[in-house]
């Protein structure tokens, strides 16, 4: 029963012929494997953690050790993997801190490369799927230590761990734009500056009615995300008439939009316009300029993005659900300016280009068309830019800092282990009146074992083609493809939007992310369609 109830989670993807675990090699010496657990439920449908260790001692010896990114705990004690773990954690569906990156780096080289390397040692990633926080930390490895290409890790990554037609290995936008910082980051000698941000102000163009806007970012080294401040009618400024007009809206027609070079911080300084008191009507330009400063305490700035409308019965119907992630310290161009980047700036990104519901690519109606963030560092006294960190990557040889890890027992928490909001009814607060927000509560009929299947659908195995237990996979690839295929199948045709995202396999976004995904896809893609021909 167990057996079964794991294909299902997995979905259409092999598995090992010998262990029967869901892993797969990104390369000889770099392991991605869904999260194991210790504790029921989930030990049902997911690796069981023992079985995982046998399968670890069996090929490796002692030449191996984990590298986990579970905020919401791994579902293990790390007694279970001999205390042979590295935790780095931060929440699911989000891409790192990026101030994490260097001692990750660093201490995944030491063990593969260190002073007294050996022969066949491997790394073992994994968050809950061992996709997306899995997939940005194996691909910024590749970039950062092996020297290779964003778009060639890419394309390694989802060859190995995806099959055909469910899209790229690393797939959420953010996690992308993160996988693009590293490549700036290793190409100017890997040098990284955490600072204290303040946001002056967000400039939405095309604004729907019931949205409301929040700026959230990283608290506790990275394990928590923290909602800084939520907008109010009283803080929304809409421009229109013979008001000055927004940078990203230079007119009323949502179309023209001013390019992110022409956009300077100088002129976000607007006369006062008309303070819409509903907060319900929908405006072409709006600006949230806050009452109080917003400072955040890391350079990892999240915006985010709930619209709703009322329904009956003192409830809402939250009908859009988006946020996007982004580092100052990169877009200010620090990596090429050795460091010293732009003590204030503009970023800007449109709907199409944002992250969706817990990863994907929903996100529900259109609440806007393109925002920009106005932000700048916080300075003390003296005109310097206060609280600032240089983080490093550590020498090899050096002490790498180490993470504390989330409490193990809590993996299987719904309230921890679903990061991402979802669409669906919520109940209405005396609050949500003046933010357009509504208290959260989980989407009806939502099991555990639904949750497993969204965020593990696609994802298949990849081992070393000279295993002498090779042979088995046919069996099982024709068991698997037979019990999960359909059933996902009639889940795609059901989305258009998940079919479509499946089927080009992009994601927009305006650094030209979209076009890596789309080349990785393409070449995984044209490699892999003989062979799905032959297992249908």
């Amino acid at each position: 029963m167990a057996s079964i109830l794991r294909q299902i989670v997995a979905g259409p993807r092999q598995k090992h012929s010998e262990a029967r675990l869901d892993l797969c090699y990104v390369t000889d010496n770099i392991i991605a494997t869904s999260g194991p657990s210790s504790t029921f439920p989930q030990k049902a449908y997911r690796n069981p953690t023992d079985s995982l260790v046998k399968f670890l001692d069996y090929k490796h010896d002692t030449n191996w050790a984990i590298w986990e990114f579970r905020a919401e705990g791994t579902g293990y004690p790390d007694s279970e993997v001999y205390g042979r773990i590295r935790h780095y954690p931060w929440p699911d569906h989000h891409p790192p801190p990026f101030a994490l990156v260097p001692n990750i780096m660093a201490s995944m080289r030491d063990w593969l490369k260190g002073p007294d390397p050996k022969v066949g040692r491997v790394v073992v990633v994994h968050c809950k799927a061992g996709k997306g926080r899995s997939g940005t930390i194996a691909c910024s490895y590749l970039i950062s230590e092996e020297g290779w290409t964003v778009e060639d890790a890419l394309f390694r990554f989802t060859t190995r761990r995806m099959r055909s037609g469910f899209g790229p290995g690393v797939s959420i936008p953010s996690q992308l734009r993160w996988i693009k910082y590293v490549d700036h980051w290793t190409k100017h000698g890997k040098i990284y500056v955490e600072r204290q941000i303040e946001v002056l102000e967000v400039h939405v163009c095309g604004l729907r009615a019931g949205v409301k806007v929040s700026v959230e970012g990283y608290i506790d080294d990275g394990r928590t995300i923290k909602n800084f401040h939520t907008f109010n009618r009283h803080e929304r400024v809409v421009l229109g008439g013979s008001e000055p007009t927004s940078a990203i809206c230079p007119t009323s027609n949502s179309d023209n939009l001013l390019p992110l070079s022409d956009a300077k911080v100088q002129p976000f300084t607007f006369q006062q316009g008309n303070i819409d008191d509903s907060f319900d009507a929908g405006a072409d330009a709006v600006i949230f300029r806050p009452l109080h400063p917003i400072v955040l305490p890391t350079s990892d700035i999240n915006i985010d993005m709930e619209r709703r409308n009322k329904a009956a019965y003192g409830w809402t119907m939250v009908t859009s659900v988006a946020h996007v992630w982004f580092n100052t310290f990169f877009e200010g161009h620090g990596p090429q300016n050795d460091g010293n980047a732009d003590t204030s700036g503009v970023f800007e990104i449109a709907w199409d280009a944002m992250d969706g519901i817990k990863g994907s690519a929903r996100k529900g109606t259109k609440a806007l068309d393109r925002l920009a963030v106005v932000w700048r560092a916080v300075s003390s006294e003296g005109g310097n830019t206060g609280l600032m960190k240089v983080v490093t990557e550590p020498k090899e040889g050096a002490p790498v800092p180490k993470m504390k890890a989330a409490d193990w027992k809590s993996a299987g928490r719904p309230d921890l282990a679903a990061v991402g909001k979802d669409m669906g009814l919520r109940t209405e607060s005396p609050a949500s009146v003046a933010v357009s927000k509504a208290s959260s509560l989980e989407s009806p009929g939502t099991s555990p074992l639904a949750r497993e299947e969204d965020s593990l659908a696609g994802v298949k195995t990849h081992v070393p083609e000279d295993e002498d237990f090779a042979g088995h996979n046919e069996a099982l690839e024709r068991l698997t493809v037979t019990v999960s295929e359909p059933d996902l199948r009639k889940e795609e045709i059901a989305s258009p939007e998940a079919a479509a995202h499946n089927a080009e396999g992009t994601v927009l976004d305006d650094n030209g992310l979209g076009n890596i995904v789309g080349v990785v896809q393409s070449k995984a893609d044209g490699q892999s369609d003989q062979k799905t021909r032959e297992e249908r």
